[in-house]
């Protein structure tokens, strides 16, 4: 499907859910709709899906103007946060329901071939012929994701579907819908307030905060160029580090006499404000690298990166590394980046300066 919003805006009552925003969706790929609690993903889902109807602006599907056309008369999938499956039916029936519907003879040993496929791609054969209530959150989540890709509609909405498993089963289901979507069968939006999901899922990503679209773009690109500071907090995860600085004749000052050399534009602001990705900053020493002397203040494993808050001359910095490592509080260490790694924006938050080479 070939989804436009035009000028859309939501409002109720006093409230303002969605400021004007157009967004033409990529047809037959994923768009991830990133942001914090509350940067208007669900309204902004409700509103492709007909389940709402925009204060301002108009929503046109290949080709047509289906702004007042209500959820029911548009060939949507949906999956929530929330896992809905029919009670009383098997597992086999709930997903082969939306063949069911829509056929008027259905044909039972195509139906039955679609069930068995889902259900072997999402790992849930064994439990066709349970009810919803016999099986785990986990299994159910998956049952409700073989139902909407069983329907085959041609836009597919995902509002934060994953946000209520555990860190394992996340993970897996991420892996398999990466590969399911691929295929192309639909235009999928997926809400997420995730920047590690967003990354997995690839294919484009919108950032919205405070119901602003802030950036639309292929989701690598708006990644590693973010086109405010804005869009760099929300598309980081831990925050980005962000530091004053002031612009000098070969590149940026920061606090204690630090000069980055880093080429910036010649129509600039005086102040800027320098970002740097946690996964930036490093203990080992590279080429290139300048180095600050640091304390630890807190030191957090999660998963197979260990999280570094470290006071600096510069101020606070969070480093992100790789694997397990043990720190004292309070330990001096050395904390390295490297002028190519780091970001640089403008008094008022637009990009100026893009690293030029990766986190690696």
């Amino acid at each position: 499907m070939e989804l436009m919003l035009e000028r859309i805006e939501k409002q109720v009552g006093a409230q303002t859910h969605l400021y004007p925003l157009d967004l033409t969706l990529v047809p037959r790929a994923v768009t991830v709709l990133l942001g914090a609690t509350q940067a208007g993903k669900t309204s902004l889902m409700r509103l492709m899906a007909g389940l709402d109807a925009p204060s301002q602006g108009r929503v046109v599907a290949d080709g047509q103007d289906v702004t007042g056309r209500p959820v029911r008369e548009r060939n949507v999938s949906m999956v929530y946060q929330q896992f809905i499956n029919y009670p009383s039916m098997t597992v086999a029936d709930n997903i082969a329901s939306p063949l069911k519907l829509r056929a008027a003879a259905p044909d039972k040993r195509g139906i039955a071939a679609r069930v068995n496929e889902l259900a072997a791609k999402l790992h849930i054969e064994p439990f066709l012929q349970r009810l919803p209530a016999e099986l785990s959150g986990g299994q159910q989540q998956r049952v409700a994701l073989a139902r909407a890709l069983a329907k085959r509609a041609p836009l597919m909405l995902l509002d934060e579907p994953l946000v209520n498993l555990d860190y394992k089963l996340r993970e897996e289901l991420r892996d398999e819908l990466s590969q399911l979507f691929a295929s192309g069968e639909s235009t999928v939006v997926y809400a997420t307030t995730e920047p590690t999901e967003a990354l997995l899922l690839g294919g484009y990503t919108a950032v919205l905060d405070a119901g602003e679209l802030l950036q639309y773009g292929p989701t690598a690109e708006v990644f590693h160029k973010p086109k405010s500071i804005r869009v760099a907090r929300a598309f980081s995860d831990p925050p980005m580090n962000l530091v004053a600085g002031s612009a000098a004749t070969l590149g940026v000052t920061l606090a204690a006499d630090l000069n980055l050399s880093v080429p910036l534009p010649a129509a600039r602001t005086p102040v800027v404000t320098i970002g740097i990705r946690a996964a930036a900053l490093r203990v080992r020493e590279r080429a290139g690298d300048l180095m600050l002397a640091g304390k630890v203040e807190l030191a957090e494993i999660s998963g197979s990166d260990t999280f570094v808050h470290v006071d600096t001359a510069i101020g606070e910095l969070v480093m992100q590394l790789t694997g397990v490592h043990q720190f004292s509080l309070g330990e001096a260490i050395p904390v390295y980046l490297n002028p190519s790694q780091v970001y640089v924006f403008d008094a008022a938050g637009d990009l100026l300066v893009a690293p030029t080479s990766e986190v690696r």
